[in-house]
């Protein structure tokens, strides 16, 4: 087994427009959508911090204050809380403040997923550390991100989340080349294809938004020239790295992942992962249950 510094840092870069979610992200940021009554940048950091994860860099952008405000303290609703009384929400929004020790850095320019990892690199310095994209949302009884951590202390080098997709799918996402190895729903990546066309996918096996990276990624992204969107791709880095020798920080694995991930990318899939979420809630789907199910016997 390699020795390993731990990971105990994470990367989630939110400097992205929501352009998919105007007007609604005009003036808020994408991550602070509710998913029923929590941000959804909140399911990600707590994602984070169940893999034992304490030290959150959040990648920001103009406009994005309201994120750093949510893990912030906010002495004024607590006082008003504390006032009335209101014992459960107090406890409800102190939450997030205390999750992890939260980091902030500006991505002045967007320039990719790759370019929003490299602005982390004073922060993370020469130590493994994880990558979450608020996209996708990882189920918090399935703990992935904790079984890719333990990848990396096997193997060292990096680590990616790979889900199966039927073949029609491929061309939306980037496909891993695959071989086994001789541990379970754990493989070695030779090689990444971006957005292949059916018949030119090495696999169905796709790259979803977790990652756990060697920091021989920041050398690599420094000397990698802009891509597809003409920006600074964090896949193209990763194709580098499975080339590289381990002794550099090389070699790049995969967890083969079947648990529930949840895509709130686009409006569609976003009310999706509300659904989900609110009818896995006591609370709320005791009342919303019902109606939902009016609602749907009363459509024509």
């Amino acid at each position: 087994m390699p020795n390993n510094p731990a990971v105990t840092k994470a990367v989630i870069p939110v400097a992205g427009l929501g352009t998919r979610f105007l007007p609604a992200t005009k003036a808020i940021p994408k991550e602070m959508l509710p998913v029923v009554d929590k941000p959804a940048i909140q399911y990600v950091v707590e994602e984070a911090v169940s893999a034992g994860l304490d030290d959150i860099l959040l990648v920001t952008g103009r406009a994005k204050g309201a994120i750093e405000d949510h893990f912030d303290r906010a002495p004024e609703l607590e006082q008003a809380l504390q006032a009335k009384g209101d014992d459960e929400r107090l406890a409800r929004i102190m939450e997030p403040t205390e999750l992890a020790t939260m980091h902030y850095t500006r991505q002045n320019n967007p320039r990719g997923l790759g370019h929003a990892v490299l602005c982390a690199a004073h922060h993370v310095g020469n130590v493994p550390f994880a990558v979450l994209l608020g996209d996708d949302f990882i189920h918090p009884s399935d703990p992935l991100l904790r079984r890719m951590i333990d990848v990396r202390n096997q193997f060292g080098g990096s680590v990616l989340a790979l889900m199966q997709v039927d073949s029609d799918q491929v061309s939306q996402y980037g496909v891993a080349a695959i071989e086994p190895t001789d541990t379970e729903n754990v493989v070695t990546v030779r090689d990444l294809v971006e957005k292949p066309a059916p018949a030119d996918a090495p696999s169905n096996w796709i790259i979803v938004g977790r990652y756990v990276c060697d920091p021989a990624v920041f050398g690599v992204l420094e000397e990698t020239p802009p891509g597809r969107g003409n920006e600074i791709q964090l896949t193209d880095a990763l194709k580098t790295l499975a080339q590289m020798p381990a002794d550099e920080g090389g070699g790049v694995r995969g967890v083969q992942f079947r648990g529930r991930r949840f895509d709130t990318g686009n409006p569609v899939d976003y009310l999706r992962t509300i659904i989900q979420f609110a009818l896995e809630r006591r609370d709320v789907a005791a009342e919303f249950l019902p109606w939902l199910r009016k609602y749907l016997d009363d459509l024509p």
